[in-house]
């Protein structure tokens, strides 16, 4: 049950006209006795909220960023209409662009009412429970109750990384030879024969081809087809921090996307591990145009979890579901005491069957802080920037020491310097 703000509006009438008319507890007994036979025959000719019958249909995902429309249809079975306030309530970061609507639904009939979203934060957002208030005839008092609807909708990672796949895909073909650049490399695949042009690799002259022909032959090669890479995701404590506006774990998620849908252009077999102390996410065996689906889709849960990641548990994981040799890029950070403590010891055991690429989110403040030197603070900032960047320089090499190849960028150069690292790889022959 509510009241409306006409019953306050009518009580302050009946006190004027007690003050005016009739001063004594009579006449304020009488208009309290009215309002109150208002309210409940209000009540009683007020449509039933209970009866309603709810249903949901629309869309259950969306991409970050976009507006998206879930359909909320309300029957009324009773006999009298319900004529009111309806209240969707989905959770803020749903980002529901209007709450409240206004409902008037006949008896035995129905209404639908649209529900646009444009949710704020990658992962589930679930419809919390709807409420509806029917207001009487009279417009003093109100039935409410509340139904719970469920409905989910998905915000999938937004893969602003995206833009650089044309170009990127461009250079493929190149080294696929189905340009005028061909590459040769250790480890590339013979492609065909055909006639020799200005600029091209003289080793890659076929003498035995050429003997039988009028024309000078040679030699096209296209990369290794048919790879494993292998994407691990660290969802542990370092991926927590933020780097602007966002968690470095939807940066490395971005990155990982354009990796995986450039190496599945280019033939190669891609596989997707999350992991901090358990798995937390995994996709393997999906190939072609149901890659990318599956592994937004598998990303979008994922949340940072506030805990040390299991180096341990992780390079084993790696060793179980990677069984021939693979590349196996690994999204982390260069934090040098949990690297040294956890990646570090148990380093030898993984490069030793698979090739490791580890991709790190730089942050591209720090080295705005380096470069302070206005007053004393700001030469603070400055040594603090300088001793996190010989860290991560240290830790750098320590990597590559061991055949760990690393690329450390800022959020938006991470993406394309990864795809570039791959593609230098694939083109020398070294996947």
């Amino acid at each position: 049950m509510a009241i409306t703000g006409r019953v306050a509006a009518l009580a302050l009438v009946g006190i004027i006209v007690v003050a005016l008319g009739l001063p004594s507890w009579t006449g304020v007994l009488s208009v309290l006795a009215v309002l109150s036979l208002g309210v409940v025959v209000d009540l009683l000719l007020a449509g039933s909220v209970r009866a309603l019958v709810f249903t949901r249909r629309g869309a259950t995902s969306v991409r970050l960023g976009e507006a998206v429309e879930v359909t909320l249809s309300v029957a009324n079975p009773g006999s009298r209409r319900v004529r009111g306030v309806l209240r969707d309530a989905w959770p803020p970061s749903a980002g529901v662009a209007q709450e409240r609507q206004r409902v008037s639904v006949p008896a035995g009939g129905r209404q639908n009412l649209t529900v646009r979203l444009r949710p704020t934060r990658r992962g589930d957002r679930q419809a919390y429970r709807v409420t509806v208030r029917a207001v009487g005839p009279l417009g003093l008092a109100a039935r409410q109750g509340s139904h719970q609807v469920p409905w989910t909708v998905r915000a999938l990672p937004p893969f602003h990384s995206r833009k650089h796949l044309p170009s990127r895909l461009a250079r493929l073909q190149q080294l696929d030879g189905r340009q005028a650049a061909l590459v040769r490399g250790e480890g590339t695949e013979f492609d065909s024969l055909r006639e020799y042009v200005i600029g091209d690799d003289v080793r890659s002259i076929d003498w035995r081809a050429t003997a039988r022909s009028t024309d000078v032959m040679v030699r096209t090669w296209r990369p290794e087809r048919d790879r494993h890479l292998l994407l691990v995701l660290d969802t542990g404590r370092t991926s927590a921090g933020r780097v602007g506006d966002s968690p470095r774990l939807d940066a490395a998620m971005d990155a990982a996307l354009l990796l995986a849908t450039l190496a599945s252009r280019a033939g190669d077999r891609v596989d997707f591990l999350a992991y901090d102390r358990r798995l937390r996410a995994k996709v393997t065996g999906v190939s072609g145009a149901d890659l990318l689906p599956s592994l937004v889709d598998a990303m979008a849960p994922l949340e940072p979890s506030l805990v040390e990641t299991d180096a341990r548990g992780m390079v084993a994981e790696v060793l179980r579901r990677a069984r021939r040799r693979s590349l196996v890029v690994l999204f982390t950070g260069l934090d040098a005491a949990p690297l040294e403590e956890g990646l570090l010891p148990v380093l030898p055991s993984l490069t030793a069957r698979h090739r490791l690429l580890l991709a790190s989110v730089g942050d591209s403040r720090v080295a705005e802080m380096a470069l302070g030197r206005g007053d004393a603070e700001a030469v603070y900032d400055a040594a603090a920037a300088e001793r996190v960047l010989a860290e991560r320089r240290h830790v750098t090499g320590l990597l590559a020491g061991r055949g760990v190849e690393v690329v450390d960028a800022v959020p938006g150069e991470l993406p394309p310097a990864l795809a570039d690292r791959y593609l230098a790889l694939k083109a020398a022959g070294r996947l």
